[in-house]
């Protein structure tokens, strides 16, 4: 049997938090950083929300992975199917096994479109879309522009998922287009979330409830789609407390999809459910420092992290500085110096023009990066940050290590 090949730092996934981590360890001169991903090309996924709304392309959100891939890093082209901690070695699709002083857990997150009945036969076609994949959010702008009349409705399941502002934000934008096409009287707009209130800090989701009303969107809060029947057009609807079903007709439906941890970290000693915790099985950190609660050298911080934060880019900005500097004192024996608060940041655009920009932490209190800008209120200039300074500040910054 062969010596599986090592390195220093070994970081899964080349997504936004991989190869923001492995930027910013090589930066601080660390000479053996290698990333395991198995995909050509890198997404710029928050402005599929607006290319779902016919406010951007999807090309702009597309670029070849290897433009991203930090100068340093090895790149291993390949996807991991198992890992054990307790012998620090992952095992790969091609049959390669890798070890690994410390190891960064970042694949991102999957997505269970299977989980909601008749949904995955009819992803893409007579008037059902989803801007959680690259390639259908364009199909969601072609159903909402070719809408004229009938009934849409805006779908957000139970569960932790990444950007969860994006199940409201596109009714908001199918909204202000059907409202600038004249038509929007002629479309009943249903939108549907598993939470007691459209949002889960009172003064926000105050706002966001006039957003709501003003375009006449019947919202159902504590309810969730359960099946789709495409052939008649029509989702069933279930009521989580009083477990009463609804049948909605539908001439379009954005769904969003149940999400977890990938399969392979649900079935390893890594994983929430291996200790009988949560059975969407992400990695278990503790939430501050992000180090695994059973394997000090083991790390992890974004989607498939276990930390109770709003699953954005925004966190794992905030958390990469963290696991970087904790991996430093893992790797030489001293306590973990660094400590993250949860911040996360859910931009939430209510039209073509304007934006509310929720920060928080952990105790949902606000965090405003523009304290002169009210943060529970949508404004002009968080949309154009939205559209043009954020993007920016992704590609040439953060995948770079220095924001």
């Amino acid at each position: 049997m062969s010596t599986p090949l090592k390195h220093e730092v070994l970081i899964i996934g080349g997504g936004t938090a991989g190869v923001t981590v492995a930027a910013r360890l090589l930066r601080k001169h660390y000479t053996d950083v290698a990333i395991i991903e198995p995909s050509d090309k890198h997404y710029y996924q928050p402005l599929w929300t607006l290319v779902g709304g016919g406010q951007a392309t999807a090309a702009e959100t597309e670029r070849a992975e290897a433009s991203v891939m930090p100068h340093g890093a090895t790149w291993i082209k390949s996807a991991v199917t198992s890992v054990d901690p307790d012998a620090n070695t992952v095992t790969c699709a091609d049959g390669a096994t890798y070890s690994y002083d410390v190891l960064v857990v970042a694949p991102g997150i999957q997505l269970d479109w299977e989980r909601t009945e008749g949904l995955t036969d009819t992803l893409g076609k007579d008037g059902v879309s989803s801007n959680y994949r690259f390639d259908l959010a364009p199909r969601t702008w072609d159903f909402i522009r070719n809408t004229r009349s009938g009934t849409a409705v805006f779908t957000m399941p139970s569960g932790p998922i990444k950007c969860a502002g994006a199940p409201q934000k596109i009714a908001y934008l199918a909204c202000d287009h059907w409202r600038r096409q004249g038509v929007l009287d002629d479309i009943d707009v249903h939108l549907v979330v598993p939470t007691p209130r459209i949002f889960g800090i009172p003064a926000i989701a105050d706002n966001l409830d006039k957003v709501v009303a003003g375009y006449g969107i019947t919202l159902h809060t504590g309810s969730e789609v359960r099946s789709i029947d495409s052939a008649s057009r029509k989702v069933t609807m279930t009521n989580v407390a009083e477990g009463i079903d609804t049948v909605l007709p539908y001439d379009v439906l954005h769904a969003v999809p149940h999400q977890s941890a990938p399969d392979w970290i649900k079935t390893s000693p890594l994983s929430t459910s291996h200790v009988g915790g949560d059975a969407n099985g992400y990695v278990d950190i503790d939430k501050h420092t992000m180090q695994h609660v059973r394997y000090p050298n083991v790390f992890a911080l974004g989607d498939a992290g276990s930390s109770p934060n709003s699953k954005t880019g925004a966190a794992i900005r905030k958390q990469a500085p963290v696991v970087v500097e904790n991996i430093g004192a893992a790797l030489s024996g001293r306590p973990l110096p660094a400590a993250y608060d949860g911040y996360a940041s859910c931009p939430i655009v209510t039209s073509s023009r304007e934006m509310l920009l929720a920060e928080f932490d952990y105790d949902f209190a606000l965090k405003p990066s523009f304290p002169l800008l009210d943060p529970v209120k949508p404004h002009r200039p968080y949309w154009l940050l939205k559209k043009y300074g954020l993007p920016a500040m992704y590609w040439n910054l953060m995948l770079k290590g220095l924001a």
